[in-house]
């Protein structure tokens, strides 16, 4: 099934994975591309969007990397003003960016909560403020939202403010959705559930003694016995955003190996 998103652009924020190997964000740019999409590979590291800018184009694909800071309305602004002098259209926004804090209301700094809201939450708001604009222009568009399953399950981590801000992001997504069905914009949201992937190694394997021993406990917390992987992400993220999807909307989808159907 060879170019489900030929002919599209794609602008994909935080492209770049948080560490080595393949984060959601750089595993769906490439898989973006490798299906015919020209994608804009934006991360606040310049260099982690240049290697997933880099793949791409190695691959004979066409990609550009760009520096921006997702909580930084202006910044956002330009990256889009970018993507038009160059393709002319945004045909598929995806939101990945997301951190952690750990900590309830009692142990975490005002400061941490309002970092995790703007990140996870707000940026998302600035995206859609300056792509959905060019979307209405175009009479069609997919924005594909990266949540999680700790949007509206109990995951045991103490962090209060990335449960709040997925949450939100969620019945945000729903929001975009039905706000602008009728103008040929569809937003959806994926939710994952355990995950390897770089950015487990650097926000949660403080809560474990050593990072083999996170590994094995997530791996024996999933239904299927082991963690998804950044390509699953990806796989769903490329149907959502293709055309395959044209009537999914507003769906908030657990990609969790069944996760969130358990009790205990």
């Amino acid at each position: 099934m060879a170019g489900r998103l030929a002919g599209k652009v794609a602008l994909v924020m935080g492209a770049g994975s948080s560490g080595p190997g393949w984060g959601n964000g750089k595993a769906t740019a490439v898989l973006f591309a490798r299906e015919g999409a020209k994608v804009v590979c934006a991360d606040v590291n310049p260099e982690a969007a240049a290697e997933t800018a880099g793949l791409i184009t190695a691959e004979g694909g066409d990609a550009v990397a760009e520096t921006c800071d997702v909580t930084q309305s202006a910044q956002i602004k330009t990256v889009v003003e970018v993507t038009l002098a160059r393709w002319s259209r945004i045909d598929v926004l995806h939101n990945n960016v997301g951190i952690a804090k750990m900590g309830g209301p009692i142990e975490l700094d005002e400061a941490d909560w309002h970092r995790v809201m703007d990140v996870n939450l707000t940026s998302v708001f600035l995206a859609c403020k300056h792509v959905l604009p060019v979307m209405l222009a175009q009479g069609k568009g997919a924005i594909v939202n990266v949540s999680s399953v700790a949007g509206f399950r109990y995951v045991g981590y103490p962090y209060s403010s990335y449960y709040a801000s997925k949450g939100g992001l969620n019945q945000m997504t729903v929001g975009l959705a039905l706000q602008y069905a009728a103008q040929g914009i569809r937003a959806n949201a994926i939710m994952p559930g355990l995950m390897d992937t770089p950015l487990i190694r650097t926000q949660i394997a403080g809560q474990y003694t050593d990072v083999d021993a996170m590994i094995r406990a997530r791996d024996a917390l999933s239904p299927t016995g082991k963690m998804g992987d950044a390509w699953d992400i990806a796989h769903t993220a490329l149907f959502l955003a293709s055309d395959e999807a044209k009537y999914i909307n507003g769906v908030c989808l657990p990609v969790d190996g069944g996760l969130h159907m358990k009790i205990g």
